[in-house]
């Protein structure tokens, strides 16, 4: 009797146990979300948390002679969300996440519209580059697209 309560005791353990484990896939996303939480929230240490010290930014603005692209530095987009007024909401909803990892380093394609007060504003796709650091994962390179047309 004592070695099934023992054998039931250990399985519920390690059935909850597993129900708690995250792979490294879910833990990248997890990065993710709390960066648009953290804007939402209008959070300046949240969405900074989620950055590397030297991480970049930078946007492909497309034109109809080629596209360029613009640079952005995290601090100045940590200061822009941080100060945005009271009643602006910014939401930007990711719509499917495809995240591969590699040992320490994963990539994330991350398609998403964004919303200014509800209203619809501009879609397109973040990449996301992330090196697993000693405080977890964290983003080190995003480059996204932009557009108001074919984001169905």
């Amino acid at each position: 009797m004592k070695k099934r309560i023992l054998f039931a005791a250990l399985s519920a353990l390690l059935i909850n146990f597993g129900a708690f484990a995250q792979t490294e896939e879910q833990a990248v996303e997890l990065v993710i979300r709390s960066l648009f939480d953290g804007m939402r929230a209008k959070n300046a240490d949240q969405v900074a948390s989620v950055f590397s010290p030297d991480a970049l930014m930078q946007t492909v603005l497309a034109k109809p002679e080629g596209s360029t692209v613009g640079s952005n530095a995290v601090a100045d987009f940590v200061t822009r969300i941080s100060s945005t007024p009271a009643e602006t909401q910014l939401d930007e909803r990711i719509l499917d996440y495809q995240i591969k990892v590699d040992g320490t380093m994963a990539a994330a394609w991350t398609p998403y519209k964004f919303y200014v007060n509800g209203n619809f504003s501009h879609c397109g796709v973040n990449s996301f580059q992330l090196v697993k650091m000693a405080e977890g994962w964290k983003i080190v390179y995003i480059i996204d697209t932009r557009r108001k047309e074919n984001c169905e």
